[in-house]
């Protein structure tokens, strides 16, 4: 029978302590992975946003532009509204513009980045009533400039499915509201972004209600 070869003790502490250095260099390479994901989620954080202005709206393909009341309407353009709403069937189309803010601009020890927003589902809100949800249409880069960039959100809604218990005139006044003065008051929307980092994209964890009052 063969003699069994055994390995030199030498060379066994030597395999076993490189083993600790691959096992000790994995280590640190993890930490310093966690710390990276840490800070990139501490950024996705500071991401600010805020409501801006609404222009183009339009009820059943009517305009509002700086219209104020009903009596701004034309004589056929105001039959056509009463007939929708008499046929319940006010649907209305609008861009409602979201401004965005991203504070990491190298200064007070934060790293110039530039955040690419890949998706900002969103539910819209009016009088704080649940309504339609929307999202961008592509990603939109927000540099680290501490400056506001712009991203529109165009948003369809029925206004007679969510408010037509309110009657006619009431429907009408709340278009004009949101569509004549173009003001966001009215509006917020109950929002989950998406933001692009060197790992790849991350989903904020929760969602966030974006006011024209304050960014947030």
């Amino acid at each position: 029978m063969g003699k069994l070869k055994t390995m030199p003790c030498r060379r066994i502490g030597r395999l076993a302590a490189a083993a600790l250095l691959a096992a000790a260099a994995l280590s640190l390479q993890s930490c310093a992975t966690l710390q990276d994901l840490a800070g990139a989620f501490m950024n996705l954080q500071r991401l600010k946003f805020k409501l801006g202005e609404v222009h183009d709206f339009a009820l059943l393909g009517i305009p509002l532009g700086a219209k104020q009341s009903l009596s701004d309407f034309s004589a056929l353009d105001g039959l056509k509204l009463y007939q929708g709403f008499q046929s319940r069937r006010l649907p209305a189309e609008f861009v409602l513009d979201i401004l965005a803010v991203n504070p990491n601009d190298g200064t007070g020890g934060s790293r110039k980045t530039v955040s690419t927003l890949t998706a900002l589902e969103s539910r819209l809100l009016i009088d704080g009533t649940p309504t339609v949800t929307g999202n961008i249409e592509r990603p939109v880069e927000i540099p680290g400039t501490g400056q506001e960039t712009v991203i529109p959100i165009r948003l369809r809604i029925d206004l007679y499915e969510f408010f037509g218990n309110k009657g006619y005139e009431e429907i009408i006044g709340l278009a004009l509201a949101i569509g004549g003065r173009g003001k966001a008051s009215r509006l917020s929307l109950d929002a989950q972004p998406r933001v692009t980092t060197p790992f790849g994209e991350i989903t904020y964890p929760g969602r966030i209600t974006i006011i024209d009052k304050e960014f947030r």
